[in-house]
């Protein structure tokens, strides 16, 4: 069925998408709302999204899984740019299984960590200038996550909403929580000792999850309460957000049949 228009990236597109079945005990992903692509639009002009059809899904953590399109919320965005060429698969109902290869070792072990704390299926692959630098390979791969996500919540019918978690890992310890709100913001109160972790510049930590909150539809705070290992405290900000994740994402057997707003909607503004 046809779904309106997107805005995306600071670009607009137009969305055709329909159910796409699972075969035996292959696990394919498609969507339940609309695969979308993300494309860019000529010299000048922006991104926006566009229809791509599933894959299936082998990624690693455990073996493809019998799945029912009607049991699962799920979506599939591709984002091309003249800077990125980025896809990414995710199921909402999944059980943490991923395939990541971003070309960013340390980003790779991020996505993976959001992926099996958040229990949310995630399959994504990005090709960047990375002879640049890595920050569009790093941001484009935040709005791809994050559109994803949106995409598979649909309206946000029966939602939880809200999530929050508080992380220790050794001597750090990061406080995160999000509101799927349809209203994008950010506060980020964390603070790095280096300017990079291996090659990967830690300023770029800041710049993946606003574009994660902003493709979302998610108020998010994230706050490093102490830690001094800075590979710590990175991790701990994206396992905090999994776990946030997890619970905001999860259907309320109370009220599966509501949007969790006393206005009826989180198709953005006052909710």
């Amino acid at each position: 069925r046809a779904v309106p228009a997107l805005a995306g990236a600071g670009g607009r597109g137009i969305i055709h998408g329909k159910n796409h079945p699972t075969v035996g005990n292959r696990l394919y992903f498609g969507a339940l709302t609309a695969p979308v692509k993300a494309c860019a639009r000529g010299p000048g002009q922006n991104a926006g999204f566009l229809l791509v059809p599933p894959r299936r899904y082998t990624g690693r953590g455990g073996p493809a899984r019998s799945t029912s399109m009607s049991e699962e919320r799920r979506a599939r965005i591709e984002r091309v740019t003249k800077e990125t060429k980025i896809t990414g698969t995710v199921n909402l109902d999944g059980g943490g299984y991923y395939q990541v290869a971003t070309g960013l070792g340390f980003l790779d072990h991020m996505m993976e960590q959001l992926s099996r704390h958040s229990l949310i299926d995630l399959d994504l692959s990005a090709q960047g200038d990375l002879h640049i630098d890595f920050h569009h390979t790093t941001e484009d791969c935040g709005y791809v996550v994050g559109e994803a996500v949106t995409q598979a919540l649909g309206d946000r019918t029966g939602i939880t909403r809200y999530g929050h978690a508080l992380i220790p890992m050794d001597e750090t310890l990061t406080r995160v929580a999000l509101d799927l709100s349809n209203r994008p913001f950010v506060v980020w109160k964390v603070d790095f000792s280096r300017p990079k972790l291996g090659d990967f510049d830690t300023e770029l930590f800041r710049e993946w999850f606003h574009a994660f909150a902003q493709a979302a539809g998610a108020t998010l705070h994230v706050e490093t309460l102490y830690g001094e290992n800075n590979h710590h405290i990175a991790e701990s900000c994206f396992k905090g957000l999994a776990r946030a994740l997890r619970q905001a994402v999860e259907i309320d057997p109370r009220k599966a049949d509501a949007v969790p707003s006393t206005k009826g909607t989180l198709s953005g503004g006052l909710t």
